[in-house]
């Protein structure tokens, strides 16, 4: 056992030996081995990973150059910001199985939305934040600029407009520390998101041009560009918490450049690894076995897969601590 790891992954690597348990372990050692040999690696966040509080390993993995870029949802681009700025007004409702029809409709008539276990402050989140990313929407619409989802975020964040709101350790944010090094984010299907709710309630009031946010198509444009620039030597790994868009939009970049832009010796994937309760089965993306992703010009292969058939707010923060070694 080596003596420069710290005591969580020195527990980890004399309990965690078999099953799941050994999975994880050999997803995290190669992923160590894919940046000490000069890979780069793309994580996805799915579902509800911010409100989940990942940020607490996240950003440390950020400051450390551990990620190069990140696919993420709407939802865990703002909900990151939310519980720095609203955190001590959240909800935790231990008992969510047993909760009635009735029981939800008192949450939502007192502006608490449910994630789980957990209620999201509407007043203190959404609105606190809809009123500065509106003038910073507002300022790009009028000049005419245009920027991503992402890059109006972290105008925000870095404006400092809402430290006067933050209410827990700032370096628990994996946002912050994604906008303080400029990390490259995509964030498929941003839309559906309740700040991209709100930005296309403004559209359809009049108040902001639709184009003034970039589109996903962009985003994809982007990505493409990003690859390019980035898979030689090791190439990109690509490490899937959950499922969903956040994982499958960006894992499209490679059959797209292979086999619509013609680019032949586009390097697959060098990397996967995917974190996920979901049953393998039935069509779904999120189920569907790694080696699937082969026959659709994703990975190689040779390509290192792992899949960990567990839950992610549990084995994620396990495995950043490894490869952060502590």
């Amino acid at each position: 056992m080596s003596n420069t790891r710290g005591p969580i992954s020195q527990f980890m690597e004399r309990n965690y030996l078999h099953f799941n348990a050994a999975a994880m372990m050999d997803a995290a050692k190669g992923y160590e081995t894919h940046l000490d040999e000069g890979g780069k690696m793309m994580i996805t966040l799915a579902g509800a990973m911010s409100t989940a509080e990942l940020g607490i390993s996240l950003a440390e993995m950020i400051r450390q150059d551990k990620v190069a870029i990140i696919s993420c949802t709407g939802a865990n681009l703002e909900e990151d910001i939310m519980n720095l700025v609203a955190h001590s007004h959240y909800k935790r409702v231990p008992n969510y199985r047993d909760l009635s029809p009735q029981d939800e409709w008192d949450l939502l008539e007192n502006h608490y939305n449910r994630v789980t276990d957990t209620c999201i402050p509407e007043e203190e989140a959404f609105r606190r934040l809809q009123k500065h990313i509106h003038k910073i929407w507002k300022d790009a619409d009028n000049s005419g600029e245009r920027y991503f989802p992402h890059e109006f975020m972290y105008k925000m964040l870095l404006s400092g407009d809402l430290e006067q709101y933050y209410e827990i350790d700032p370096k628990n944010s994996w946002m912050l520390a994604a906008a303080e090094k400029n990390l490259p984010i995509v964030v498929p299907g941003w839309e559906d998101s309740t700040m991209g709710n709100i930005f296309a309630s403004y559209v359809m009031k009049g108040e902001l041009k639709a184009t003034t946010m970039k589109s996903g198509i962009e985003y994809m444009g982007w990505l493409a560009d990003w690859y390019i620039a980035n898979s030689e030597g090791k190439g990109i790994g690509f490490f899937q918490i959950g499922g969903g868009i956040a994982g499958d939009f960006p894992i499209c970049v490679v059959p797209m450049l292979y086999q619509d832009m013609e680019m032949e010796n586009i390097p697959f994937w060098s990397y996967f690894c995917q974190i996920s309760d979901s049953t393998t089965s039935y069509g779904s993306y999120s189920g569907a076995v790694p080696n699937e992703k082969i026959t659709w010009g994703k990975l190689d292969i040779h390509t290192p897969k792992f899949i960990v058939e567990s839950d992610a707010t549990i084995v994620a923060p396990l495995m950043f601590a490894w490869i952060l070694k502590q």
